[in-house]
């Protein structure tokens, strides 16, 4: 077993124009202040990281990681979510999605997938020259609009559209193993990979991709009324990535899982910062902890109701406080005999 490494905090909810959060120097020491130890971070257009420039110069990387080294920090993951959501689009989505791309490539589909997949490539390489182990990203989505069965989906359609998600991912991911690093998709609504049976057919059709792995975020899975505790016992040997998010699930008598409609504030299952909703952060610790996770307690908050720079400062103590710092030896040594092999034979009335 060993430690889970941590706390760290996902900056992409607190990156603006206003101070401290409109350059990676303040941002740190922000962020080292209030007690993490590490930041995950996002990249692309409006970022802090240029992943052409991460990918091609090591003198680029070493300055980013001497920026939060002044400060204690490490960098836990880069994070290309918003453009793996654009590896695959389902044309529903194509303007809700748009904003994610550079103004160049707006309106431009084809266009639009080459650059997101040409980003995860960069980040690759990015990760590799960081000395990072792990990258966190979104799936996209091709079948989502088809998650309810109605109407009637047509024969082969699901088998379709992951057979063309694997297709887009599959270069990627032999991109990241020449890199030597793991992709870790965050489980998420909205995307194909959205629990594990469908982690599971994505898995399949990539050949069981050693690359292909888990951000493991249970806010979505309490919202999906999803065992997420269970989901470790089945996947923990592809979680590569945690995300400390918590959630509340209060159905009523008007609505409950699909919402209503509603704004977050108003839905049944709604988003909150750690400690000020329903999920066990004790027993997922501890499953992580017996299962040698090998890496980073992130927060990301996202709550629909507490300021974000107060749910920041609450995360810190929250995630350390919860990390259990691993035994190295058995409670019951002091009461251990040392046997030879004869002696357990007798012991075991094997000799007689």
């Amino acid at each position: 077993m060993r430690t889970i490494k941590g706390p760290g905090i996902f900056i992409a909810q607190f990156v603006s124009d206003t101070p401290p959060f409109n350059a990676l120097g303040t941002i740190a020491q922000w962020a080292a202040a209030l007690g993490y130890k590490a930041l995950q971070l996002p990249t692309g257009p409006g970022s802090f990281v240029d992943l052409e420039q991460a990918a091609s110069s090591q003198t680029y990387c070493d300055e980013i990681r001497g920026i939060l080294a002044e400060h204690g920090l490490q960098i836990a993951e880069l994070s290309t979510h918003l453009q793996g959501q654009l590896v695959a689009v389902h044309p529903a989505y194509d303007q809700l999605f748009d904003g994610f791309a550079p103004p160049s490539l707006r309106g431009r589909r084809t266009d639009r997938t080459e650059w997101a997949c040409r980003q995860l490539e960069l980040a690759a390489q990015a990760s590799r020259r960081l000395g990072l182990s792990t990258h966190v990203t979104f799936s996209g989505a091709l079948a989502w609009p088809y998650l309810y069965p109605w109407p009637q989906r047509p024969a082969g359609l699901i088998d379709a559209a992951f057979t063309e998600l694997a297709r887009r991912w599959r270069p990627i991911l032999d991109v990241f193993d020449a890199a030597g690093v793991d992709l870790a998709y965050e489980i998420h609504p909205g995307e194909d990979l959205h629990d594990g049976v469908s982690f599971e057919r994505f898995l399949e059709a990539v050949g069981g991709h050693a690359r292909a792995n888990i951000l493991y975020d249970p806010s979505h899975f309490l919202l999906q009324q999803l065992d997420y505790l269970g989901f470790i016992d089945h996947y923990h040997e592809r979680i590569r990535a945690f995300h400390v998010k918590d959630a509340e699930f209060r159905p009523t008598g008007r609505c409950g899982v699909y919402g209503g409609y509603q704004n977050w504030v108003d839905r049944p299952g709604r988003f909150r910062s750690p400690g000020d909703g329903q999920v066990d952060f004790k027993a997922i610790f501890s499953k992580l902890a017996a299962y040698d996770y090998p890496g980073w307690a992130v927060l990301e908050w996202e709550c629909a109701l507490k300021h974000p720079e107060d749910g920041a400062r609450e995360g810190a103590p929250f995630i350390r406080d919860h990390i259990i710092r691993v035994t190295p030896r058995a409670f019951d040594d002091f009461a251990a005999s040392a046997r030879d092999g004869a002696s357990i034979r007798k012991t075991l009335g094997l000799d007689d």
